[in-house]
């Protein structure tokens, strides 16, 4: 078990370290750099030389790449290259803004996702399995920026009863983000909580179509036992990982919301530090993301293990 944790953690570390070379060869790739956005039109000739070499734009690549892991290693994220800003200032506001929008996501989802999966497993092929499918395949089909878009429509622009965009600055206390946060938080959890249910019911009917559980019926063990004691465990254990690839969607994938929003988290300050080709920002919030991205995926897997003996079991033999 231990030997396996431990593998695991070197290839979670080893990724990090092959993502940090893609995404800084990615960036890169990409034509111009920040003295070409700075200066616009004047990018030419000495000015232009003279801001790459303020900003050290004219080392190697190698040099440049060995110098931005060397910080990473040592804490400094370094400064942005439009300002001249420490981007763990930048950076660090906009992620915990990011957090916040997914943990309210994820609060009002979860037990959602989970409540609707069962309930829909249970009441299978009946009018109740059938809305709630249907309206889960509605929630993935639709785009995000639709949704979105409807929501403002309806519940800010004609209704009133929530804003439709985020007016609060993004060094703004956590506390003032409410109410303004509670439409994007509906548009999240409702593609998450889609996701989830569906996973949930199908593993439930799986389960519940099992061997033991039908033994388990014979034996006259009652419903509501059988569901909680047999079914409910071993049908989430499929839903842990899909969790983890939802929460990781969270936190690197919530651009179109927080753009069409105007809510200040890492998307909105990706979108715009690509926009001003401020490149040490997008590799910093890249880096950010495909790391919590591999730790949440690693959290995942080692919990699987702990909760499936099964699992637990065939590790110990393959050790």
């Amino acid at each position: 078990m231990f030997k396996l944790i431990l593998r695991r953690l070197l290839l979670g570390v080893a990724t990090v370290g092959l993502v940090s070379l893609i995404i800084f060869g990615a960036v890169e790739a990409l034509p111009g750099d920040a003295c070409t956005a700075i200066l616009q039109q004047d990018a030419s000739g000495q000015r232009l030389a003279n801001c790459r070499t303020e900003l050290g734009l004219d080392q190697p690549a190698w040099q440049r790449y060995g110098q931005w892991v060397g910080g990473l290693l040592r804490g400094d994220l370094g400064l942005s290259t439009h300002g001249a800003k420490p981007i763990a200032g930048i950076v660090g506001d906009r992620l915990a803004n990011s957090l916040l929008l997914g943990g309210c996501a994820l609060a009002l989802g979860l037990p959602l996702a989970f409540g609707l999966g069962v309930v829909a497993a249970l009441r299978r092929d009946k009018p109740l399995d059938v809305m709630v499918s249907s309206t889960a395949i509605a929630a993935m089909t639709i785009p995000e920026f639709v949704s979105a878009t409807v929501l403002i429509l309806v519940l800010s622009a004609w209704l009133g009863w929530l804003p439709g965009i985020v007016t609060v600055s993004a060094d703004a206390h956590w506390t003032r983000f409410f109410p303004q946060i509670l439409l994007p938080v509906i548009v999240l959890a409702m593609v998450m909580t889609a996701h989830i249910l569906r996973t949930v019911r199908s593993s439930m009917i799986e389960v519940l179509d099992s061997e033991f559980v039908r033994m388990a019926t014979l034996k006259g063990v009652p419903a509501g036992q059988r569901v909680w004691r047999h079914v409910l465990p071993n049908a989430l254990l499929p839903a842990i990982n899909v969790v983890a690839l939802t929460i990781a969607w969270l936190l690197g994938g919530v651009v179109v919301i927080e753009t069409v929003f105007n809510y200040p988290g890492l998307g909105r300050l990706t979108v715009t530090a690509i926009s001003e080709r401020d490149l040490a920002v997008v590799q910093t919030i890249a880096l950010i993301v495909s790391t919590l991205y591999v730790v949440i995926n690693l959290v995942a897997d080692l919990l699987t293990l702990a909760a499936n003996p099964r699992l637990r079991t065939a590790v110990a033999r393959s050790t």
